[in-house]
Parts: C-alpha cells; sequence; structure tokens
C-alpha cells in the first residue's frame, strides 16, 4: 500500500506560465467551492494546515501545487461560487482550461461532490468537461461521515446515475472519520502505476 510520508506546499500558479513541470504524476483535484477541498488534501497528507481551510467559499483562484513524494497534486480552483464577477469565472476557465489543454501531463483527477446532495449544474458541467477530453477520474464523495452507511450506498448510486459512471467510481471520504482514506491510497497507487508505465 502506498505510504505519503512527506506533503508540501509547491507553488501557485495564476496562468500557464506558471504550471510546473515535473516527471512526477500529476493528480489534480476539483470541485465546486465549499465542497471540502482543502479537508480532502489535508487528510491525504496527514496534515491539518497544508492546504488552507476557509468558511468562505471560492477562496481558491489559483492552482495550488503539493509535493506528496511520489505524485505532485494540484488543487484547482473551485467553481460555482455565485458571489465572483463573470470575469473572474472567466479567467478561471481559461486557467483550467489550460491546465487541461496539456492531459498527457495528468494522470487522474478526484472530482469532489458533496454526498448528501444531488451534484451541481456546475458540478455535471465539470465532469462532461473530463468526458469530452478523456480525463481519466474518480469521484470523491465528501462528507460520509453526516451520513448513515445505507444512505452513503443510496447517494453513491444516485451521483452515478447523474454522472454516468459506476458507483464503485466513486469512494465516499469524510475528513472528520478518515473514512474512505485507505482507498483513496489505493486507487492513487494504481494511477502512479499507469502513469510510470507499468499497469
Amino acid at each position: 500500500m502506498l505510504k505519503i510520508t512527506k506533503a508540501e506546499f509547491i507553488t501557485s500558479a495564476a496562468s500557464k506560465a506558471q504550471f510546473i513541470q515535473s516527471e512526477k504524476p500529476i493528480i489534480a483535484v476539483c470541485g465546486k467551492s465549499n465542497v471540502g477541498k482543502s479537508s480532502f488534501i489535508n487528510m491525504l497528507a496527514n496534515r491539518k494546515k497544508l492546504a488552507k481551510v476557509s468558511k468562505e467559499p471560492g477562496r481558491t483562484r489559483l492552482i495550488n501545487y503539493f509535493d506528496f513524494g511520489e505524485f505532485i497534486l494540484a488543487d484547482l480552483p473551485g467553481y460555482g461560487f455565485a458571489r465572483v464577477s463573470r470575469d473572474e469565472k472567466l479567467k478561471w476557465a481559461r486557467l483550467l482550461d489550460d491546465f487541461f489543454a496539456k492531459k498527457d501531463r495528468i494522470a487522474h483527477v478526484f472530482a469532489l461532490a458533496d454526498i448528501r446532495h444531488n451534484p451541481t449544474a456546475d458540478d455535471m458541467q465539470m465532469i462532461e468537461y473530463l468526458y469530452y477530453h478523456l480525463v481519466p477520474f474518480t469521484v470523491i464523495a465528501t462528507k460520509a461521515d453526516k451520513l448513515s452507511k445505507a444512505a452513503q450506498s443510496k447517494s453513491k448510486t444516485n451521483i452515478a446515475s447523474f454522472y454516468k459512471c459506476g458507483a464503485d467510481n466513486i469512494i465516499a471520504t469524510s475528513a472528520q472519520t478518515r473514512q474512505g482514506y485507505e482507498d483513496v491510497l489505493s486507487a492513487i497507487e494504481k494511477f502512479i502505476s499507469v502513469a510510470d508505465g507499468n499497469g
């Protein structure tokens, strides 16, 4: 099993000129504002404050890169925040377009969704974007501690129907209880192996 023993912030990128080049596989994390991206990253890193958790949605407006030892994690700007200007939204969209234009450098994407709710129109647009560009992804259903096991299973089936994927492509996680942590590590291990040409 993959063990994460190191996790450090590298840099933030506001444009494609600032994107980092790495021999290591890059795994991206995307999701709407306030879905729990920072908490998910901190759970993976076994650190409470590697990624800044904000009560104010829409805080992440840059691509933040983290070195996780065997891979690089790219935290993408949260989408779907209503109080952001149209110009700001377009700027974010261009940044994501530029990021995914080099999809051969992206080993995998973790697409985060709140397990308690139906995916939003913005969530659907993101998933359709990943399908269209043939970017492999796994859905991370966050905040699973808020639901019973039976409700989690029902919600995973529901999200799978929205996203037209298998329920086995959805990992229920909780930053509070660390549910799903080992499942995520197993998934990352597979992505890394494929990226290295061993899969």
